[in-house]
């Protein structure tokens, strides 16, 4: 028979603290106290945890949301990955040791036609992870059991910590752009954090990855991960006609908009391609913009423009699939735990290719 595994849990654990939310916003790590798990929910310890930015978003309150000192959080973060170390009473689906995953999501009501039908990510009851409850740049943090993502063996912790967010996201997606194996699948920004999911993901489904983006190590990053091409914003006169002539000399077939500053050419990009999709997925600032284009466009080119939002639970079983066959690979810098507030400024300033992640344990 096999031991039941034993946790010694210590009162306090280190954790990422926001001091000033606002633009004025500073991140300190400081020790905090563990929580209890209710009835039925799980305490994890997190031996990973991704910075997104939509984390940077929540530290800045620019969203179209309340924010974090709304709900008297003061720790975000949503892509963690680690392993149970206490147990609720009512909790049937972990064991102590199991490794699990946190999302954007932490809970939805699951009582709801949305919930029901799968699209549970548009759950009007939904509780977001790092914006209205303790997030996952704190070590132990609870988590409903029935919505706490399993993780299975040989995925690392530094590849599934993203896979919460970063690529369920993309998953979702790819999947709603009904792109076909074969299609064009440009990627503006697709050497950031969420890009390069999409990247590698679009690859493993057959579709053709082309990536807007700049510098030599992002581009050096999204050639080993499957892009086709890489066109440098920088330093290419006309982006779009370079874009059409890439695919095909028309067009691609879908556009993912994972940074949110290529949203004012985005419509631009999709040249002559009938049926084209552009997909947002960034989530800009509020007020930053509106995306759209005149009537004749949509009606003459079949044009689609399409927003999804983070992935599903079944987003990001896929997700975890293709990290379990070798389609998702580490994309990431890593960071010790005392260095978070260096990662968040880095990522504040777009310096990053690819994803950061912070390790809890070094």
């Amino acid at each position: 028979m096999t031991e039941t595994p034993q946790f010694d849990i210590p009162k306090e654990c280190k954790a990422g603290v926001i001091y000033d939310i606002g633009p004025s916003f500073t991140a300190k790590v400081e020790m905090v106290p563990v929580p209890e798990p209710g009835p039925d929910e799980v305490l994890i310890k997190l031996n990973a945890t991704g910075i997104c930015y939509s984390d940077v978003h929540y530290m800045l309150g620019d969203l179209d949301a309340p924010p974090m000192s709304f709900f008297n959080v003061r720790s975000p973060g949503h892509e963690g990955a680690g392993i149970v170390v206490k147990l609720g009473s009512n909790v049937k689906n972990f064991k102590l040791g199991d490794r699990a995953g946190v999302k954007p999501l932490l809970d939805t009501c699951g009582s709801c036609e949305l919930c029901w039908s799968g699209r549970e990510n548009y759950c009007q009851n939904v509780i977001h992870t790092g914006l209205m409850c303790t997030g996952t740049y704190q070590q132990y943090i609870v988590s409903p059991a029935r919505y706490t993502t399993p993780i299975p063996e040989g995925i690392p912790d530094y590849v599934a910590a993203p896979i919460m967010c970063s690529a369920s996201t993309m998953v979702r997606s790819l999947r709603d752009s009904e792109l076909q194996p074969g299609d064009w699948a440009l990627f503006p920004g697709g050497g950031g954090g969420v890009g390069i999911q999409g990247v590698q993901l679009a690859k493993a489904m057959g579709f053709r990855p082309v990536v807007i983006d700049t510098g030599a190590a992002k581009k050096e990053l999204v050639l080993q991960m499957g892009a086709e091409t890489f066109i440098d914003f920088k330093e290419t006169p006309d982006v779009a006609a370079e874009a059409v002539r890439i695919c095909d000399g028309v067009g691609p077939h879908g556009v993912f908009v994972t940074a949110p500053p290529a949203y004012k050419t985005a419509v631009e990009l999709v040249g002559q391609r009938i049926g084209a999709k552009v997909m947002c997925i960034g989530l800009p600032p509020k007020g930053s913009g509106i995306l759209g284009a005149e009537p004749g466009k949509y009606i003459l080119r079949n044009l689609t423009i399409k927003g999804t939002l983070v992935g599903t639970m079944d987003d990001t079983r896929r997700a975890l699939d293709y990290a379990k066959r070798g389609a998702l690979k580490q994309v990431c810098e890593v960071y010790p735990i005392d260095r978070l507030p260096e990662a968040v400024n880095k990522l504040r300033r777009g310096e990053v290719a690819g994803r950061m992640v912070v390790d809890f344990n070094q």
